[in-house]
């Protein structure tokens, strides 16, 4: 049963700051990266690293030693840096931001949360694997449906 949205940190111990943009990353274990890295990308991942989480910087991923990978270097689209559709919300389950949309637009509401979250108590998630940051996407689905709904709450307002 994968543990990542127990609440556990990480004992990596991540690079202060993103070569490109000067922002705290946050750490991110070597698993994460073997699964996200284009095959050929990295022949070796020496160093601790930390994902950026700083949406219009190209960078994903960056180490003390230097060493860097970009969203090119990735194999998924990493969706805290994109804005063009689909946006990934939740990887383990295929959520994207314009599905959770629809859902919202066509029924006043999303069942994206108590979805997943049944799925991650019944230990079906994966994000250690599947999502570039290493992390579980329950804050970034709510932040997300908090947002659809607040959207489709103007369009009623205005019409």
């Amino acid at each position: 049963m994968s543990d990542c949205c127990s609440g556990t940190s990480c004992s990596t111990a991540a690079p202060e700051a993103c070569p490109a943009c000067g922002e705290k990353g946050q750490a991110v274990e070597k698993l994460t990266l073997e699964h996200m890295l284009k095959p050929g990308v990295a022949d070796t991942l020496a160093g601790d690293f930390a994902f950026c989480k700083t949406p219009t910087c190209d960078v994903v991923y960056f180490a003390n030693n230097g060493v860097t990978f970009r969203k090119p270097d990735v194999r998924v689209r990493v969706g805290i840096k994109e804005t063009a559709d689909p946006v990934p919300v939740c990887y383990c389950f295929d959520y994207t931001r314009e599905r959770i949309f629809d859902e919202i637009q066509a029924t006043g509401e999303s069942t994206a949360l108590p979805y997943i979250t049944a799925q991650v108590k019944a230990g079906a998630c994966r994000c250690e694997t599947e999502n570039p940051s290493g992390r579980c996407c329950l804050g970034d689905v709510k932040k997300t449906v908090k947002t659809g709904l607040a959207r489709e709450q103007r369009k009623t307002i205005t019409v």
